[in-house]
């Protein structure tokens, strides 16, 4: 089951590729029975060789390993690392491959995106971070600025049992129709955190808007600060007024924004917002030391999540996505002093958008309506 909070763990901040891989790596090193990972982008670069290696090292002693990428973030996957996963004993499957005919169609846009990785049902990852060089492309100036939690405890159990579920339907997609062997009972070790977590996820089943219930029941009840950092920022209207009405009522609201663009579309659309939310109150801030790439948002410095899911309707209504919710002071006030410092020294106040040039403002516009075309051809339109 997700979302359902369990008590008793312990979660770590992860910032960015420099703290994740090492970990991710040394985790799969030290695997015994299994290891499973979902990711959007597996990039055939420096850092996807090192965790293939670490994978293919994994099955070469008998470890189970199934790696799951989707056909759009990954297009060529299975021409390069993907083939040299399965050849050397990797169960590899690419969600959605048919990429070369594709159309707009709302089936199609139903992506993968999520990031989570298990090894042995004992740690688990959840977050953002594709598995990517962070100075990719190297023309960045610093590695790309994102988030994930390396999660040990009672919440292994439905992130494992989420892995899972997506591997059978994947089998039987592929034709593999084949019985999964059962993760063995091991001696994981003591968890010592008290944190209270849940999993959420989104997905075309039971749990179509569990992601933006929980944003909006947070941002519903915030007393004093909401802060916000996403890369792809594009609310439908019931979570706009959300965020105006909490300004309303006296709470500090703040939004990490990308300032170097990745993506045009999404960037110039999410200008056409900019008017709204600073007429609000709400303060806005452009990341402009690297890409920004996180998802991750702070209330009250007392909740928390960390995942994969944008607040855009494509992440929020199409795409598997996976956040971890957090209950707990001590990891709140880090993730909140972390983004603090991320503004303070690689982010500008945006100032008020009419201040803009008038090309920029119409290419705003412009990019919302066609983001809000391409909802309305799968069927969300009225989302935005």
């Amino acid at each position: 089951m997700t979302g359902i909070s369990r008590s008793g763990n312990r979660i770590e901040l992860l910032r960015s590729g420099g703290e994740y891989f090492p970990a991710l790596i040394e985790a799969i090193a030290q695997a015994q029975s299994e290891v499973r990972i979902e990711t959007y982008i597996f990039e055939d670069d420096q850092t996807g060789r090192r965790v293939a290696e670490a994978l293919i090292a994994a099955a070469r002693r008998g470890v189970h390993v199934h790696v799951a990428v989707d056909g759009f973030g990954s297009p060529a996957f299975m021409d390069g690392l993907g083939s040299t996963l399965r050849n050397s004993g990797v169960e590899v499957y690419v969600y959605r491959p048919e990429l070369a005919r594709f159309r707009i169609k709302r089936y199609r846009l139903r992506r993968l995106h999520r990031k989570l990785a298990c090894i042995d049902a004992c740690v688990a990852f959840v977050g953002g971070i594709n598995i990517i060089d962070d100075l990719n492309p190297p023309s960045l100036p610093e590695p790309r600025f994102d988030y994930a939690v390396k999660v040990e405890g009672p919440l292994l159990a439905d992130i494992h049992r989420t892995m899972a579920r997506l591997w059978v339907m994947l089998s039987w997609v592929h034709l593999g129709r084949r019985y999964l062997p059962r993760t063995q009972k091991l001696n994981c070790r003591k968890v010592s955190g008290g944190i209270e977590a849940a999993l959420v996820i989104r997905d075309n089943l039971k749990h179509r808007r569990e992601i933006e219930r929980a944003y909006l029941k947070a941002i519903n009840t915030a007393r004093r600060e909401i802060i916000i950092a996403n890369a792809y920022f594009l609310p439908g209207r019931a979570f706009r007024q959300a965020l105006k009405a909490a300004a309303e009522r006296g709470v500090k609201v703040t939004l990490l924004l990308e300032g170097l663009v990745e993506y045009r579309l999404q960037y110039f659309a999410t200008l056409a917002l900019y008017n709204a939310m600073l007429g609000a109150g709400i303060r806005v801030f452009e990341y402009r030391k690297s890409y920004l790439h996180a998802k991750v948002a702070v209330v009250d410095d007392e909740w928390a999540t960390v995942g994969s899911s944008n607040i855009d309707p494509f992440s929020l209504l199409l795409a598997r996505e996976a956040n971890i919710l957090v209950q707990d002071t001590g990891f709140a006030q880090e993730l909140h002093d972390s983004l603090e410092q991320a503004m303070a020294t690689g982010a500008i106040e945006v100032v008020r958008p009419e201040h803009l040039p008038l090309y920029r403002r119409l290419l705003g516009w412009i990019s919302y309506g066609l983001l809000r075309f391409a909802a309305g051809v799968a069927g969300y339109g009225s989302a935005l």
